[in-house]
């Protein structure tokens, strides 16, 4: 394929930018070409060549003098081949290793199902703002893996995974800055809360009264654990006498993947917590000892001793379902069909604010990383508080106004 250069006049200050025609097809191109010395080779000490090509003497200039600055600034990178797909692999494969399993589980799927198949083809150094923000905007309208539009909250997660991988690659040197730091996200709606107020929990204390899980639904109702906390729980982390409960584990479910099995993990956050049980919570714990040596006599050869509170008839762990399904004819039954299990957290939360606890007890009791999170999630019920005291006063005013 000939090729010549026109050894004519640069464009001023630069020296080196070259008009190149080729042939292709029997049809002549023509471009511009500059090239650079973007360092030396620390193992031969010969300098490293570089080019860049335009449409015309004027583009190439401005990218010689942009590179030529970056260089004298100690800031330039050099340009790799290395698509986004491909830097996620090796992310994936070499970066997640301190991350919990769950955690890097869900990392993996956001990668897989979103980032590869909308940005997986373009250039890692080429990757821009705007293509980003294109991509958190087609997702937007794209339905998810249910049929259904993708959440906020979904592609909140899918950027936090970006921004992850591409933080990593600047730190590798591979990117100066990261391109996904200005993208704008959806605003999250707060997710609907379905607790149950005071006549609910009456109307379900009545309706779980002799029921196989009855000690299990009220523990979680006046202690707030997690559902999956509240499965998980040992006898060695209930101290009956000091009225103490110890929260340092949840079971979980593996992914399909992984098998599907059930196993220890960490709490959500990985924190511990330790509660101080109200007199009357022991004495259900004290009941649930009695309920379970029942069944332990019964089953005789057959029981399976896990040390756990809250377990079938044979001593084997529960399974989500087996007590999340009785739950929900239960408050469907007493006229709130849209609560769920998770819900006698929040109805905790709210008794205990209303009664008088402060946020800081209820986010360590809770297990919440921060009291402002817990603020943000029952803000509304302080607000509520706050306007019946402003009524209150209200009357005061108006009771000494008269006399």
């Amino acid at each position: 394929m000939p090729r010549k250069k026109d050894m004519g006049r640069s464009a001023n200050g630069s020296g080196n930018i070259r008009k190149i025609t080729q042939t292709a097809n029997g049809k002549q191109y023509t471009y511009w070409q500059a090239r650079y010395t973007a360092g030396y080779d620390p193992g031969t000490g010969k300098q490293i060549q570089r080019s860049i090509t335009g449409k015309t003497q004027k583009e190439v200039a401005q990218k010689l003098k942009e590179i030529t600055y970056q260089i004298d600034q100690g800031t330039y990178i050099a340009p790799s081949k290395m698509t986004v797909a491909e830097w996620f692999t090796l992310w994936d494969n070499d970066y997640l290793g301190g991350v919990k399993e769950d955690t890097a589980d869900l990392y993996k799927r956001n990668v897989e199902l979103y980032i590869k198949p909308h940005l997986g083809g373009v250039r890692l150094d080429a990757l821009k703002p705007h293509m980003i923000q294109k991509f958190y905007n087609d997702l937007q309208s794209q339905p998810s893996t249910k049929g259904k539009p993708l959440s906020a909250k979904t592609i909140k997660n899918v950027h936090g995974v970006l921004h992850k991988g591409l933080q990593q690659a600047v730190l590798n040197g591979y990117l100066r800055s990261n391109p996904a730091d200005s993208c704008q996200l959806p605003k999250i709606q707060k997710a609907e809360l379905y607790p149950l107020d005071e006549n609910g929990v009456s109307l379900f204390l009545k309706a779980i009264a002799g029921h196989n899980y009855e000690y299990l639904y009220q523990i979680a109702l006046f202690t707030g654990l997690r559902e999956s906390e509240i499965l998980g729980l040992t006898w060695d982390c209930v101290d009956l006498d000091s009225g103490t409960l110890f929260v340092e584990k949840q079971l979980k479910r593996e992914k399909k993947e992984r098998g599907g099995g059930y196993k220890f993990a960490p709490t959500k956050n990985g924190k511990k917590r330790l509660l101080t049980l109200a007199p009357s919570v022991v004495l259900l714990f004290r009941l649930q000892k009695l309920h379970q040596n029942g069944l332990r006599m019964e089953a005789g050869d057959l029981w399976e001793e896990h040390n756990l509170v809250f377990t079938n008839r044979v001593g084997h762990f529960l399974s989500y379902r087996s007590v999340f399904d009785p739950f929900k004819r239960i408050v469907k039954r007493i006229g709130y069909p849209n609560t769920r299990f998770h819900d006698l957290r929040h109805s905790y939360a709210i008794a205990a604010i209303k009664g008088g606890d402060n946020i800081k007890t209820v986010q360590e009791n809770l297990g919440h990383a921060t009291a402002a999170f817990t603020l943000d999630v029952y803000g509304h019920v302080t607000a509520q508080m706050k306007r019946e005291s402003a009524d209150r006063m209200e009357q005061f005013i108006k009771s000494v106004s008269a006399g």
